[in-house]
């Protein structure tokens, strides 16, 4: 299968690009960057070096004949949630990065000739979609959030949904994460191997994963399996407290997990971007376990020990 890849050269696209080479399919990578993935050789990757959140980079001769030539795109851009305060310019970034990217996707599939281009888009979004709390599950019909994070996965999935009438499209509402070279684990593994490591807050607010390898697999299976279609969350089958994660996680390296991360010191740091580690939601997989998807790694312990392994 030809794929062209958008927002996949950071954490997930370490594993994702692999993967996907593996099963034999060309994949071109789009990025701003002018090399991403530099350490990945391989006759069926090609990368091109565009801004998809800039429509005009679409009409670049390239990435047009790339796009209608795809038979499907996987566009998870967008810049990361929780890395930095939530000034007002850094929410703009957020914003513009996922919803100026996929309207400019979606825009541009619009424009291409009947017959031609992917027959599948799968596109990115966030459990963030629900809002957060402390007592309730969500499942893919639960109603949205109104918190900053909830309005923004709503706008971005809203993009993507133009695309539908003209090919399968696939909305993964993704949960943590887990990986032991990035995103929220490979930031705790340093404090936790030290000895250091405990709960961030209180402890109680839910986290909602998934391990990269799982995530990466659900992606391979959604591209070629027809049967995938509409919105999934994307996370593993048993969520759990930020204490019974913390607890998991020094049991796996054989370290203390007792010190917890006060709350107030994660926001003078991160401002409202605290509030995704300190607010969560219980966010289950419906819909992927009545289509069967087989998870590797469903419970904590194994998604954990695979990471860090």
């Amino acid at each position: 299968m030809r794929i062209l890849l958008v927002g996949c050269s950071g954490f997930v696209g370490r594993a994702l690009v692999p993967l996907l080479l593996q099963h034999g399919h060309q994949l071109t990578l789009v990025s701003r960057s002018p090399q991403p993935l530099p350490a990945l050789q391989h006759e069926q990757l090609t990368r091109l070096q565009a801004n998809p959140a800039d429509p005009a980079a679409w009409g670049q001769p390239a990435l047009q004949q790339a796009l209608a030539h795809a038979e499907a795109v996987v566009n998870l851009a967008g810049e990361p949630i929780a890395e930095k305060r939530w000034s007002p310019a850094h929410l703009q970034l957020l914003h513009d990065s996922r919803i100026h990217t996929t309207r400019a996707l979606v825009a541009a599939l619009a424009a291409l000739p009947a017959g031609q281009g992917p027959t599948v888009l799968l596109n990115g979004s966030a459990i963030g979609y629900y809002g957060t709390s402390t007592t309730a599950s969500f499942t893919e019909t639960s109603a949205a959030g109104s918190d900053v994070l909830g309005r923004l996965c709503q706008a971005w999935e809203a993009e993507a949904q133009a695309a539908a009438a003209r090919c399968r499209l696939v909305i993964l509402r993704i949960g943590i994460v887990l990986g032991g070279d990035g995103g929220a684990l490979g930031k705790m593994l340093p404090v936790f191997r030290l000895g250091f490591g405990g709960p961030i807050g209180d402890g109680q607010q839910w986290m909602s994963w998934i391990s990269r390898h799982d995530l990466c697999q659900l992606i391979a299976q959604v591209l070629k399996d027809p049967a995938f279609s509409g919105t999934y969350n994307a996370v593993a089958p048993e969520p759990c407290s930020m204490a019974s994660f913390a607890a998991a996680l020094g049991r796996c390296l054989g370290r203390p997990s007792l010190l917890p991360v006060p709350g107030p010191l994660l926001q003078l740091l991160l401002g409202d971007g605290a509030k995704v580690v300190l607010e969560g939601q219980r966010v289950l997989p419906e819909r992927l376990q009545q289509q069967g998807f087989a998870f590797r790694d469903g419970q904590l312990s194994a998604a954990l020990a695979a990471a860090t392994s």
